[in-house]
């Protein structure tokens, strides 16, 4: 039961690690679909992977998810947050780029908070947008397609639509899950358990210059603004992107963290 299991394309979840919490509804992750529902009260779920991973579970929530491999290209799926490059515009849809050599994912003009024909937003080619993906379709040639609100209420819930100002830094997608998961609220102790404290660290240090803000794709992308830096915003910014693509580059424990926040700050002579 302790060893990891690893789960390729259409491998079947091993019932043993199934979380038993039956007074919650199962929970899935990105990369798992259920093949078919508990057909009585002693049975299970039966779940298969749809991409590579190292399946995880949390008995007290009653989730099941799958880590994916820090490298692997991104693939879309349902309610993943994206940052996406805005390559064209058609009568309808802004068409974007999600990942390099691949078909543009498709945005809606009015999909955003309080968009209208007359209040939409102008985007331009090459400006970028913080979205959600709404669908992915099934089979080969099927477009993505992407939302700014939440489905649910009608808003730009976690910072959703446009971005402007700031800079892109591109990380792994493994680095790029663990900066979401441990920036949700909803964990405690999340960063020990991602082994991250490199945000947590740059907020501590920077917090006198004005703080960040940050968004992250699960597409590896990663995007920073720091103007309330002032004059110090762009050294800021840079200053936060090799933070994170060092710590992502060399897996770095948490102590070396700290210590690599410490000397980049210094080096670029933000804090004493």
């Amino acid at each position: 039961m302790s060893a990891p299991v690893v789960l390729l394309p259409s491998d079947e979840v091993p019932q043993d690690y199934l979380p038993t919490n039956n007074s919650n509804p199962l929970r899935l992750g990105p990369g798992l679909r259920i093949l078919s529902q508990p057909s009585s009260k002693g049975s299970n779920h039966v779940l298969t992977a749809t991409q590579a991973g190292l399946l995880t579970t949390d008995a007290k929530r009653n989730t099941v998810s799958l880590l994916s491999f820090p490298n692997r290209r991104y693939i879309p799926t349902v309610n993943d947050f994206v940052i996406a490059q805005i390559h064209h515009s058609s009568v309808d849809f802004f068409h974007c780029m999600v990942t390099p050599h691949t078909a543009h994912a498709l945005l809606g003009q009015l999909s955003f908070e309080g968009a209208s024909k007359k209040t939409r937003p102008m985007l331009k080619q090459g400006e970028l947008v913080y979205a959600r993906v709404q669908s992915v379709g099934v089979g080969a040639g099927a477009e993505v397609e992407l939302t700014c609100v939440n489905p649910a209420t009608g808003k730009a819930d976690g910072g959703l639509g446009p971005l402007t100002g700031g800079m892109i830094f591109d990380v792994s997608t493994g680095m790029a899950a663990r900066l979401i998961r441990a920036s949700s609220s909803s964990a405690e102790n999340t960063d020990a358990i991602e082994g991250l404290v490199v945000l947590s660290e740059l907020g501590k240090k920077l917090e006198g210059l004005g703080g960040f803000e940050i968004a992250v794709g699960r597409n590896g992308k990663v995007w920073v603004d720091c103007s309330n830096a002032a004059e110090s915003a762009v050294k800021v910014t840079i200053a936060i992107g090799r933070c994170l693509q060092e710590t992502d580059q060399q897996n770095l424990h948490t102590h070396d963290q700290k210590k690599l926040v410490t000397r980049i700050l210094r080096d670029m002579k933000l804090v004493s």
